[in-house]
């Protein structure tokens, strides 16, 4: 067995070349940004008022003045208005152009309009309030937006706001979730009493889907020269393999061999880690990248969360995936030496922290403790007592 830090090394020099696409700004969200997005002019581009009310200039007021005649209503959308006397004002909107020849604004709630003219309601105002000034977010030609990022609303607004009805995104991968075992039916059959419905497959997929990954499904039978044939044509066809059950020592696991046989390079099987111990991980230089997941529902979850879908963002240039430690609110005592996964509740405390408390459940089988937790906390091996209020790190997969 190998440790979980060198399975992440070894997983981590496999690369796929994933080309670049142009998709609709619509069709963009959850997928990864592959062009800086840059501001076509200043943000915001005017003047801005934000405030409904009247414009003046600061002057009037310095000098005395407190009731100004209003001439004219200014717009939001409307080209910009000007104010020409000195002691008059403009009504003006929201959203508006500010008034050339004015510097300031008061909303309406500080003035009292009577017969055409506005009288200042408060005895202090200041100057330049209530206007968001030409290029105070960004100006013209900076970077909002970097290469990296997984588009979510707020770049989409970005991007709308630039002009850019396309984006260049990563290209996805062509991913194939391959359940195996007689044992399993598909999930819309009534299963006899010695069989199980496919949920890892279910599982896999849904949890691609949150990289905007369309994985198709597919299932093996426990027959070693329909296994051969199958993968022969999935290795031709897909980019990945995600594979769940037939890795471990059973009379019936016969993945780790025909994979040889249809020369895919074993970096390694099994790892010092619980659960997900049978973990086999291997590529075909130049074809595909496969991960064969143990079949044992939390073990393929585990595995999932903490080396597939982590590998699958690097791959699709995520660079904006953050770290997140969490502490223990109870104590963990677990004697193997191994990695522990344990799943965990979030909440947090009143100073910030994250507060994981672990969720107590009955081994690899049981599937129905994971609808319990938020995600899991990596405890390291070489421990034997996990204190109560230290920190590690934590894999959200809610």
């Amino acid at each position: 067995m190998i440790s979980v830090q060198e399975a992440d090394i070894l997983i981590k020099k496999q690369q796929l070349h994933l080309p670049l696409e142009s998709v609709s700004l619509a069709d963009s969200v959850g997928r990864v940004l592959r062009e800086p997005l840059v501001a076509d002019r200043d943000f915001p581009p005017f003047d801005r008022v934000t405030m409904d009310g009247v414009a003046i200039r600061y002057s009037a007021f310095a000098n005395g003045t407190r009731s100004f005649p209003v001439d004219g209503v200014g717009a939001a959308g409307a080209p910009q208005i000007q104010l020409n006397k000195e002691e008059h004002c403009l009504e003006i909107m929201t959203g508006a152009v500010l008034p050339k020849g004015t510097d300031t604004v008061i909303r309406y709630e500080d003035v009292e309009i009577n017969s055409g003219v506005a009288t200042l309601q408060v005895d202090q105002i200041r100057q330049g309030q209530n206007i968001h000034c030409q290029g105070e977010d960004r100006q013209k030609n900076s970077l909002i937006v970097q290469v990296g990022v997984q588009i979510s609303p707020a770049e989409i607004a970005i991007a709308a706001t630039i002009g850019k009805d396309q984006l260049l995104v990563s290209a996805l991968p062509k991913v194939a979730v391959i359940s195996t075992g007689d044992e399993l039916v598909k999930v819309s059959d009534l299963p006899a009493p010695h069989q199980i419905r496919s949920s890892n497959a279910a599982m896999i997929k849904a949890s691609l889907e949150i990289l905007k990954i369309k994985a198709h499904l597919f299932h093996l039978p426990d027959e070693p020269a329909s296994i051969e044939t199958r993968l022969n044509q999935l290795l031709i066809d897909f980019d990945v393999l995600i594979l769940s059950g037939g890795v471990s020592k059973g009379k019936f696991d016969f993945l780790p061999e025909v994979l040889a046989k249809l020369s895919v390079q074993k970096h390694f099987h099994k790892v010092k880690q619980r659960p997900g111990k049978p973990f086999w991980f291997g590529s075909k230089e130049g074809v595909a990248v496969v991960f064969a997941l143990p079949g044992n529902p939390v073990s393929s979850f585990s595995c999932l969360q903490r080396y597939v879908c982590p590998w699958l963002s690097t791959q699709l240039g995520i660079t904006s995936r953050g770290m997140a430690y969490a502490k223990l609110t109870d104590e963990v005592n677990f004697k193997p030496d191994l990695t522990y996964f344990v799943p965990v509740k979030l909440s947090s405390a009143t100073n910030g922290s994250l507060l994981a408390k672990p969720i107590k459940g009955n081994g690899s089988g049981d599937l129905a403790n994971l609808t319990n937790a938020d995600g899991f906390i990596e405890l390291p091996a070489g421990k034997t007592t996990y204190d109560a209020g230290q920190a590690y790190f934590y894999y959200p997969y809610r």
